[in-house]
């Protein structure tokens, strides 16, 4: 019989070291599965993960979907988790009715992921502390109703548009107050300062900037978090170091939010830090 299939599926995508990871989470657990990069073209997102779904002899089970179709994956499934309602986007899908989207599940397990590796993975406690989140794209709605469900103090969420950050507020808002945390939104030119959290969810590391907000955000002993990882977090973590802060890449992140979508696939929890400490060495050894 043949092992389940699934993918990750982006445009790029070669970089993914997501079949490494699941990999060895279906080694430590026993399962028998495959895991896939799969390409989709900017104006095929829908057709290629049905085209994979419904795939003969072997249709696959379910996908990772990463930049820049999350929203569009949230939009295709008929049924979704809680935490991929509220985020309005998904990174997770899983085919409940074969090849039919009207019954396959969108999930997003970004968010509970980063708060695992801050609060577990790096024992940074965000209860009552001051958060910048910076970006309101598909990488901070889908982090941002975990984060305030940890009871911040305050979350500010600063971006380059800000109908963008105040929509995505504005859809948080409840969710917020029901978590006793403040939620308000800022300029990327004036977002505040002294903060003990910053969250680059922004695409300034992709475009190779070291910090798209001014040092000042960065209170004494803060924790810096770019959900990048490797070269593309470089100039960030650089920054933040140089100012003071603890910098944290988006590594750990990766492989928390893998192992909330591995358990959603197939029902058992793998072991994440074996597998972080595995891909931790083999990211350092390819560091310039």
């Amino acid at each position: 019989m043949a092992p389940d299939r699934y993918a990750v599926i982006g445009h790029p995508v070669a970089h993914s070291r997501s079949p490494a990871i699941h990999a060895a989470f279906a080694q430590q657990t026993g399962q028998a599965l495959v895991y896939e990069r799969v390409l989709a073209p900017l104006e095929g997102f829908a057709a290629t993960v049905r085209g994979f779904a419904e795939e003969a002899p072997n249709p696959g089970r379910g996908c990772n979907v990463t930049v820049p179709f999350k929203f569009e994956a949230w939009q295709l499934a008929g049924h979704h988790t809680e935490r991929a309602r509220l985020a309005g986007a998904a990174n997770t899908l899983r085919f409940d009715a074969g090849a039919q989207p009207a019954g396959w599940l969108a999930d997003n397990t970004d968010g509970v992921g980063l708060l695992r590796d801050i609060e577990h993975n790096a024992g940074f406690t965000l209860a009552g502390r001051r958060v910048l989140l910076v970006g309101a794209g598909g990488a901070a709605a889908g982090v941002l109703g975990p984060l305030l469900a940890a009871r911040p103090a305050k979350l500010v969420l600063a971006n380059r548009s800000m109908g963008k950050a105040e929509a995505l507020a504005y859809s948080h808002a409840e969710w917020a107050r029901q978590h006793g945390a403040a939620l308000a939104t800022a300029t990327l030119q004036a977002p505040g300062e002294g903060y003990d959290l910053v969250i680059n969810a922004s695409a300034s590391s992709l475009q190779g900037a070291a910090s798209p907000v001014p040092a000042g955000v960065l209170g004494p002993g803060a924790l810096a978090v770019d959900l990048m990882y490797g070269a593309a977090a470089a100039p960030f973590l650089a920054w933040a170091r140089a100012h003071g802060a603890q910098a944290r890449d988006g590594l750990g992140m990766l492989v928390e939010q893998a192992a909330e979508a591995f358990e959603l696939w197939r029902g058992v929890r793998p072991l994440t830090a074996p597998v972080l400490q595995a891909l931790r060495a083999e990211v350092d050894a390819q560091a310039p």
